[in-house]
């Protein structure tokens, strides 16, 4: 029987991210592919559900009803894949606000 053990490095940025998380309604990580936001992400807010926009139902789900795809998670969430839509063109997450939800 094989054991695997998932070893993270402590990364510079974590004390930042937990910061702005802390005062702010969303943040952005970016970085080039493979580079560990994802998991940087899931190892600082543990208690947020990770949904990735890589899965087609779920990213036709947020393109068709940000407003539903958002409460369903109305207390945090980690969004994997966030950047843009099959088309190309930006998923306008900024144009939703806390209190339209």
């Amino acid at each position: 029987m094989l054991e695997f053990y998932w070893m993270t490095i402590d990364r510079d940025l974590a004390p930042q991210l937990r910061k702005a998380a802390a005062g702010l309604p969303a943040i952005t990580l970016t970085g080039p592919r493979q580079s560990g936001k994802t998991t940087l992400c899931r190892a600082l807010f543990p208690q947020h559900a990770c949904l990735s926009l890589e899965e087609p139902d779920t990213r036709a789900f947020a393109i068709e009803d940000p407003r539903a795809f958002l409460s369903q998670v109305a207390d945090g969430c980690i969004l994997d894949e966030a950047q843009q839509r099959a088309d190309g063109t930006l998923i306008p997450w900024n144009r939703l606000h806390e209190a339209d939800l």
